[in-house]
């Protein structure tokens, strides 16, 4: 993989270096808040693609950050339901273990000691 990153990268700096050469017309380039009396086309035009990357990159994370929030709150969401769903089932055996056991206690106490036969 770091190998053809390296390839890439070489080829990309051979193609800038051609673009700046082959582009020799000197320009005029008025920067907001500066100007530049002579550029080279294709020196203007790598400054340019360079300004556009960075400024993609930087909107493409802040995009991303985004995106991988509201992922993050809709898991978190899920969980939530889950959880309650899980909640209410464990409080619902809860309370049928209770009812069986009072009903339990009743047949028991319904007993009394003089009820019981010899048998």
């Amino acid at each position: 993989m770091r190998f053809i990153l390296i390839l890439v990268l070489i080829i990309l700096f051979g193609y800038s270096l051609a673009l700046v050469l082959q582009n020799g017309t000197e320009l005029s380039v008025d920067l907001l808040f500066t100007q530049v009396p002579a550029m080279r086309s294709g020196l203007m035009l790598l400054l340019t693609l360079a300004l556009g990357v960075v400024l993609g990159l930087l909107l493409g994370v802040q995009v991303f950050r985004v995106f991988q929030s509201r992922w993050e709150i809709q898991r978190l969401r899920k969980d939530i339901d889950h959880l309650r769903k899980e909640q209410i089932q464990s409080a619902q055996l809860a309370a049928t273990e209770a009812i069986t056991h009072s009903r339990q206690e009743k047949t028991v106490l319904d007993i009394s000691p003089e009820d019981k036969s010899p048998l």
